[in-house]
């Protein structure tokens, strides 16, 4: 029977490949109206249901998946990393991210699929579609960034602690772009899949061969 390790990337990426083929010959999904229709006041579809404060704070999450607050995250896991000794974890973790964002503007530009036009959008946007950057890069850094902690800490029960974290994080930041009405569900969907893909063969064979360079 196959390993949980293996078989959720497995999965997760003919979810991702399933979605973007359908989406590149035009699918559209009545699913995506109606969750992000769940998010809205039904009298006045332009305002997210929930008081003012419980805006911002979803705003406040869906920051930590954006460029900067990402960027900030992989700096300070990469630079602990490296003053802890793990150089090579260190590099590893900047080629990963570096590559994945590469991706992501890459993915966006062929697909080139629009952002929901059902609801007003409650944050700026200046991309496409699909996949969600927010969702793909914020699993990519977060689930990477806790894996190498685990592997360099050498330790079950932290590198669960670290990937538990990372997991409610990119799941909150994924659900947020819904929210705000600035992703279609599967734009979601499609960004935690490859973002699953990405940080577990980051996780299982980037990281463990630059782990093996390192100092024990």
């Amino acid at each position: 029977m196959p390993q949980p390790r293996i078989l959720v990337p497995a999965v997760a990426g003919l979810v991702f490949l399933g979605l973007a083929l359908l989406i590149v010959s035009g699918r559209s999904f009545s699913l995506d109206t109606t969750l992000i229709m769940l998010f809205r006041d039904a009298a006045n579809p332009a305002v997210p249901l929930g008081p003012a404060w419980f805006h911002e704070a979803v705003r406040d999450m869906t920051a930590l998946g954006s460029f900067v607050g990402l960027f900030f995250m992989a700096l300070t896991a990469t630079l602990a990393l490296w003053l802890c000794g793990y150089r090579h974890l260190a590099i590893g973790l900047v080629v990963s991210l570096a590559a994945a964002f590469l991706a992501s503007t890459g993915l966006k530009i062929a697909i080139a699929r629009e952002r929901p036009d059902i609801v007003e959008h409650a944050a700026l946007t200046f991309t496409a579609s699909f996949p969600s950057g927010h969702a793909f890069l914020s699993a990519v850094t977060l689930l990477t960034i806790a894996g190498f902690v685990g592997i360099a800490s050498r330790k079950a029960d932290i590198a669960r602690f670290c990937m538990v974290m990372a997991v409610v994080m990119v799941g909150l930041i994924g659900l947020s772009r819904i929210y705000l009405g600035v992703h279609w569900p599967s734009d979601v969907l499609g960004g935690w899949s490859l973002g699953i893909v990405w940080s577990s063969v980051a996780n299982a064979w980037l990281g463990r061969k630059m782990a093996a360079s390192d100092p024990a």
